[in-house]
């Protein structure tokens, strides 16, 4: 039975988005040919559930190019709809077009000279006989069973918003490059930019030891590097395992004589590996998923070239947070 809820809520869902793409028509055209002309930024407007909507539409659009704030209707009458100028586009969210605080606020945004855009899904409400251009995002129905709590509703407006920042993408002829320079410091952004091999560790950062070696020197070369790790490399420098802290701390937790063992009797046979080419990003989901700290680095035939530590993706190297 929950399974079956849960896929009809999907499905509810799915179809109001599907028919949104049957009544996109011209004023979508106009909206957009609109906000690449303007010289001001959007502002998003909105209360409740449409108004965390709008916080992440406002998010997408700045992230891809377009300059927006989101601006909260209470606020607004209380000194914000200062930040408003007539070079500004207002976009209005609300799925009734009948929210009193919005509404109110309506005329403030004309007197100051702004585009008002509704995005509604009600063509005959309040909001959309005062707005320049409307969007429909009406559903036809909430996949709440009372048909109080918005959930497709705020679906469709959520996805009007996605199709509005990407449109807006090819528009401006928006680049990976331009999208960098907004994510200085976030992980999308450096996974654009960075392979591993731009910022493992390789030479004497490389922490290791040879096949055969007593546990005294891995503990050694542990301890001499500060990674909490050491690889164990056969004599062809391919990878034979890999010692950790934990590794340590279990052999010493079963009262084993730890300085007495060799490297192969405490190593972790087979680790997971990425190669010089893996972007970063994708050596860093392996490390969440995994919940690991290092990843070896070896080229197709096993050859160990370096090693990557997390705090190398977070901290160093292409991975700098603000410039610093």
């Amino acid at each position: 039975m929950i399974i079956k809820e849960a896929a009809e809520v999907l499905k509810i869902e799915a179809e109001g988005i599907l028919k949104l793409a049957e009544r996109i028509d011209d004023n979508f055209t106009e909206m957009v040919e609109l906000i690449c002309k303007s010289s001001g930024r959007l502002i998003v407007g909105g209360i409740g559930k449409s108004g965390i909507v709008g916080r992440k539409i406002v998010a997408t659009l700045n992230s891809t190019g377009t300059r927006s704030i989101f601006l909260h209707p209470v606020e607004a009458m209380h000194g914000d709809l200062g930040q408003v100028s007539p070079d500004d586009i207002f976009l209005a969210l609300s799925n009734s077009g009948e929210t009193d605080e919005l509404n109110i606020l309506l005329s403030s945004i004309r007197k100051i000279g702004c585009t008002i855009i509704a995005f509604t899904g009600n063509k005959n409400s309040t909001l959309a006989k005062h707005s320049d251009i409307v969007i429909d995002v009406g559903v036809d129905r909430e996949a709440c069973p009372l048909g109080l709590a918005p959930t497709a509703s705020t679906t469709a407006l959520l996805a009007m918003g996605d199709a509005l920042a990407v449109v807006l993408i090819n528009k401006k002829h928006f680049k990976s490059s331009d999208f960098k320079k907004f994510h200085p410091g976030g992980m999308l952004g450096q996974r654009l930019s960075s392979k591993v091999e731009d910022i493992m560790l390789t030479g004497a950062s490389l922490p290791r030891v040879r096949e055969g070696s007593g546990m005294e020197a891995a503990v050694s070369e542990i301890d001499r590097l500060g990674l909490g790790v050491t690889l164990v490399l056969r004599p062809d420098d391919t990878l034979a395992g890999i010692i950790t802290d934990g590794d340590i701390r279990r052999a010493i937790a079963k009262k084993k004589p730890i300085l007495d063992l060799t490297v192969e009797e405490v190593m972790t046979k087979n680790p997971l590996t990425a190669n010089p080419a893996t972007p970063a990003y994708d050596a860093l989901n392996i490390m969440e998923q995994h919940q690991i700290t290092v990843l070896p680095i070896t080229n197709p035939i096993g050859k160990t070239l370096g090693i990557l530590h997390l705090h190398d993706i977070l901290g160093k190297g292409e991975f700098k947070f603000n410039g610093m």
